[in-house]
């Protein structure tokens, strides 16, 4: 008889109940093939080094991570000085994926950081463009010069506008974060 996925069931041998979810997980292969794959692809890699970090293939603490993305940058500048695309490409994700690593370790929802930031952007290029069309301008009579300066004003004015809430504490020496 095949007891129901996830069911618990009390073994012989076993000293308290065994969830039989995980046991069938085992014997079926790989405990990546649990994660769902037609998820965005931060949240895969998220997804996907957490579940790693349950059976310990994780950092022992953030700076290994940092150390880790340090040495992906120097890949990266490589492939980008020998003008290697198909390399700066896997370089690419190597670095999202050491990114999303650190967000998970330090319980920091990369979509949502992505997403803040993706608004933040937006915001700022809306007021560039408000800014130039008062002046009279469109984005392509403008210089780059001017449009930094414009940038740099914008943020400024968010500043003084948005006062940021307190951020919480990072995980100290915990593993998986929380998505």
């Amino acid at each position: 008889m095949n007891p129901p996925h996830g069911s618990v069931v009390k073994l012989k041998s076993a000293k308290k109940p065994v969830r039989t979810g995980r046991i069938l997980r085992r014997e079926r292969g790989s405990l990546l093939k649990t994660v769902p794959k037609d998820i965005s692809s931060l949240s895969l890699a998220y997804r996907l080094a957490k579940k790693a970090s349950t059976v310990g293939f994780d950092w022992p603490d953030v700076k290994g991570i940092l150390k880790k993305l340090d040495e992906e940058v120097e890949e990266f500048r490589e492939a980008v000085s020998l003008q290697k695309r198909p390399r700066a490409r896997e370089e690419i994700g190597d670095l999202l994926f050491v990114i999303v690593n650190i967000a998970r370790f330090l319980k920091i929802d990369p979509e949502a950081a992505l997403r803040r930031t993706i608004d933040k952007f937006t915001s700022r290029f809306t007021y560039i463009e408000k800014a130039l069309q008062k002046r009279g301008k469109t984005l392509r009579e403008s210089n780059l010069l001017e449009m930094d300066r414009l940038w740099e004003e914008a943020k400024k004015k968010r500043k003084r506008k948005v006062s940021n809430p307190p951020n919480p504490p990072f995980l100290k020496g915990g593993r998986a974060g929380i998505m």
